[in-house]
């Protein structure tokens, strides 16, 4: 696990935004030796918190986790989008496909979420594509308090003996026409140890583009984290669990 240097034991300041935001922020997160850009947005009376992990050749400026976050906000879910890796990193394909590296940046930045003023008593739940879904799911077996995980067009294959680990309730979201990804997801699901379900989009490929699609992808989010969300406990963990 990455370990944080002084500053990064510090909480972020509170940011106050005008309604229907209680905070729309971009923020630089420390996770040593690198930071780690993002945009953080937490609607008015927010109940809980997505942290989205992107894939491969993707950033914290997809267009895609960019629409599902907006529909998170319509029922109070907040959302914090980041990249997981830095622009040179991202240049390296051996670094894109690290799970565990990607992981442990993941882990890094939900611990600095809990030390945000006034969001450390919401529950967590993480959203990963495609690689950044297999880092999603490792994630969730490192820090059990996660509340729930949704993996759009994701490798949860990647993930490897942490399936037989997870308990965080799972949803896997594959597009019908994504064959080769939907049977990857379809093995994995049989592997998982806690509550899962297997959601297969109707006439879509792996990136979603087909009309509807998306949007069928949003609402099986938001009703995933809905129902798993609803009155789950803080992931909050002690302060000696985040120095």
């Amino acid at each position: 696990m990455p370990l944080f240097g002084k500053r990064n034991q510090e909480a972020p300041p509170e940011v106050v935004a005008d309604p229907p935001w209680w905070v729309r922020r971009s923020v630089l997160i420390n996770v040593d030796p690198v930071g780690l850009p993002g945009e953080l947005v937490l609607p008015a009376d927010v109940q809980a918190v997505a942290v989205f992990a992107h894939g491969s050749g993707s950033s914290r400026t997809s267009p895609r986790n960019l629409q599902v976050a907006e529909r998170l906000h319509a029922d109070r879910i907040g959302t914090l989008l980041f990249d997981l890796l830095t622009e040179s990193e991202a240049e390296d394909r051996e670094r894109a496909f690290d799970i565990a590296l990607l992981a442990d940046r993941l882990e890094a930045v939900v611990r600095w979420v809990w030390r945000w003023p006034g969001v450390g008593h919401l529950p967590v739940a993480l959203f990963g594509a495609s690689t950044g879904a297999a880092a999603a799911l490792v994630t969730a077996t490192r820090i059990r308090e996660i509340a729930a995980v949704v993996s759009r067009g994701g490798r949860p294959d990647l993930a490897g003996e942490a399936l037989e680990r997870l308990t965080a309730p799972t949803l896997l979201i594959v597009g019908e026409l994504d064959l080769e990804v939907l049977e990857l997801n379809r093995a994995a699901q049989r592997r998982i140890l806690g509550e899962t379900n297997l959601e297969v989009v109707s006439g879509a490929t792996h990136l979603f583009e087909e009309e509807g699609a998306l949007e069928r992808v949003a609402d099986l989010a938001a009703g995933w984290f809905t129902t798993h969300l609803a009155g789950a406990r803080s992931g909050r963990p002690s302060l000696s669990d985040l120095l």
